[in-house]
């Protein structure tokens, strides 16, 4: 049994549920500000199109997430298998990856905030935020595409741009470590 790897994953499962709860609370508080809507009522009310943008806000923020859970998640496994191992190295790399963790999870609920105001902007003359709060399925799923589209689109580039925060080791040359 390797008790050095068991931790880690014990970690990496407690730093994905972390960031998981916060960035649902952050898409659903900025995305409710934006909507105008309590998103609790909404669905106690069986707003389908509420509940679906909701729904779409959420996957999409976790597409855009994802990437800084993952590069942190390799560099705490390259860290702990590089000899000999600092233990300061890694109280380094958990303050980083706090910080590029919260960066992502800002800059995923801008991104969805601009989906909705670009959604908002496609269309004059109609108020598509009003149809979805009134329960119009067919605007909540226009809707919901674009964050997912954005999500999708953006979040290669939000992870280049986010991967140079991590402070990765300094490996021996020529020594290649997988991931874990």
């Amino acid at each position: 049994m390797d008790l050095t790897l068991l931790f880690v994953g014990l970690v990496k499962v407690v730093l994905g549920g972390l960031v998981a709860a916060l960035g649902i609370w952050m898409a659903l508080r900025g995305l409710s500000r934006i909507l105008g809507t309590q998103p609790v009522e909404e669905l106690r009310q069986g707003n389908t199109a509420a509940g679906l943008v909701h729904a779409s806000s959420l996957v999409s923020l976790g597409l855009l997430v994802q990437h800084a859970v993952l590069a942190t998640s390799d560099a705490v496994d390259l860290t702990v298998r590089t000899s000999p191992f600092q233990p300061i190295m890694l109280g380094k790399l958990i303050a980083v990856a706090a910080l590029h963790v919260g960066l992502s999870l800002g800059v995923g609920v801008a991104v969805l905030a601009m989906g909705i105001l670009l959604f908002d902007r496609m269309t004059p003359g109609i108020d598509e935020l009003e149809e979805v709060r009134k329960g119009n399925v067919a605007a909540a799923l226009i809707l919901a595409a674009i964050l997912l589209v954005l999500a999708l689109l953006t979040a290669p580039g939000l992870q280049a741009a986010l991967n140079g925060l991590i402070p990765f080791p300094q490996l021996p040359e020529g020594t290649v470590v997988a991931p874990g």
